[in-house]
């Protein structure tokens, strides 16, 4: 394991200049690009699948997911307080457990963090196609849908995440100020949903509340219920730990972290709750349980259809949110783990004109613009969901171990109930994992023992990553 001391912004000043990041971000740009992460295609489209799943309780799944991920929340803050160093839960396991279960985290975040930048690239060229259509401009459906749906190749998706790259290579206060510009469009579409949508609120649409019970169990072939709900729905919360590969870029990390962190996962569990009631008082979630775009059909159904059209441009500018987010996040854990030697050194260089990883931005870029382009991901999507939830799991055995072995520490963030929150983060996660589709469960094993291999195969690291 490393020396604790040396894994603190103190230690990284050992770091060579073409190996530090320039911290020019301040909590402001954390909580936007906390909220650019955590609000896109979940909040969008996941109503209608959750709805789906558990009825009206789907507003009790966004609770118990919030609930779930607020506690996770508060132990990647008290975590990444103390430890404001890039690389995210991956950085935490290699410094509090040691480097293979380090690995295995890091593992599972490229996982999660290339499927999520994948499949909103790809959400996003529907989208895209679907506004252009309507402006009678078609696309070939050879060059905007993949190989599995009958296309060649999905060039919108690749096209976004290249420009995503792009503008995160130009400079990271640069992309961040966007990034916060195009979020406050995207939450005003939202709130501009609730205000039009709130008129034609019905308790009586909330009648029977939970059709298919709390737990998870099949319903004709189908997991249904609350908790499989919430298991799903699980993918429109996170994003908040994106903030925490920031951490070597932020001006005053122990400050603005915990800020960060939080105040991006407060201000979207709020709004989600509030979304999907009014969705599901708004009109029988039948009619939208099945659609890919229910917000924008519930507008229409009720008689809304320019406030409708407003809200899917607004899908189209928020998309590219969340990609940004996922693939900084995803650059930084490669970048870290470069710098480690658990990846080839020399990805870990840092342009001395904009401050960023380029090699390791473009590199994951590609990587990910291939899979938006070519591989149908609807089947394996909620691999994305196992692989953050191992994360969380990690960071909240990282922030109880780190309690018992120095309790006297002074803590710029402490967890309220740290033994509480803990396990409770730690069971939540669990409990999300089990109700998870079983094949979503082995898919995530295959990975996993996909990903041993290659570190047993590679060898030996721990020499590499002190040097």
């Amino acid at each position: 394991m490393r020396n604790w001391n040396r894994c603190k912004s103190a230690g990284l000043d050992d770091l060579a200049s073409h190996h530090r990041l320039r911290p020019t971000l301040s909590w402001w740009h954390l909580i936007a690009l906390g909220v650019g992460a955590i609000v896109g295609t979940g909040i969008y489209t996941l109503v209608g699948v959750g709805a789906n799943l558990a009825g009206p309780s789907v507003i009790l799944s966004f609770a118990v997911a919030g609930l779930v991920c607020a506690s996770a929340a508060l132990c990647y803050a008290e975590v990444s307080a103390a430890i404001p160093a890039s690389g995210s839960a991956y950085t935490y396991s290699y410094v509090v457990i040691g480097e293979l279960v380090a690995w295995i985290v890091g593992w599972s975040l490229i996982l999660e963090y290339s499927l999520v930048v994948s499949a909103v690239a790809v959400g996003w060229s529907g989208y895209v196609t679907g506004f252009l259509e309507t402006f009678g401009i078609p696309m070939p459906h050879a060059i905007s849908i993949g190989p599995a749906a009958g296309g060649i190749v999905n060039l919108p998706a690749i096209a976004i995440v290249l420009a995503v790259a792009a503008m995160l290579a130009r400079g990271t206060r640069e992309s961040a100020t966007v990034n916060a510009i195009l979020v406050v469009v995207k939450l005003a579409a939202l709130l501009l949903f609730i205000v039009v949508a709130l008129p034609h609120f019905d308790l009586s649409q909330f009648r029977p509340f939970m059709p298919y019970g709390f737990a998870a169990h099949e319903v004709d072939g189908v997991q249904r219920g609350v908790m499989a709900a919430a298991a799903i729905i699980f993918f429109a919360f996170y994003g908040f730990d994106a903030i925490s590969t920031a951490a070597e870029e932020t001006k005053k990390p122990s400050r603005d972290l915990p800020i960060g962190i939080i105040g991006s996962l407060l201000i979207c569990t709020l709004l989600y709750v509030g979304v999907a009631a009014v969705a599901v008082g708004s009109m029988p979630y039948t009619i939208y349980a099945h659609s890919p775009e229910p917000l924008a059909l519930i507008l229409r159904e009720l008689g809304q259809g320019k406030v409708s059209a407003i809200i899917g441009a607004a899908a189209i500018i928020a998309l590219p949110t969340v990609i940004l987010a996922f693939l900084f996040g995803q650059s930084r854990i490669f970048f870290v783990m470069a710098r480690d030697g658990l990846l080839p050194r020399s990805l870990a260089k840092i342009d001395a004109r904009s401050g960023t990883p380029i090699r390791i931005t473009m590199a994951t870029a590609v990587l990910v613009a291939i899979l938006a382009g070519l591989i149908p991901l609807d089947a394996i999507a909620a691999l994305a969901n196992a692989g953050t939830l191992a994360a969380f799991i990690a960071v909240a055995v990282c922030m109880m171990l780190m309690r018992k072995r120095d309790p006297q520490a002074k803590r710029f963030f402490s967890t309220p109930l740290p033994w509480v929150v803990g396990p409770l983060a730690i069971i939540g996660c669990l409990y999300l994992f089990w109700s998870l589709p079983t094949q979503t469960r082995l898919f995530f094993l295959a990975w996993n023992i996909i990903g041993l291999i290659i570190y047993i195969a590679v060898g030996n690291r721990s020499d590499r990553a002190a040097d």
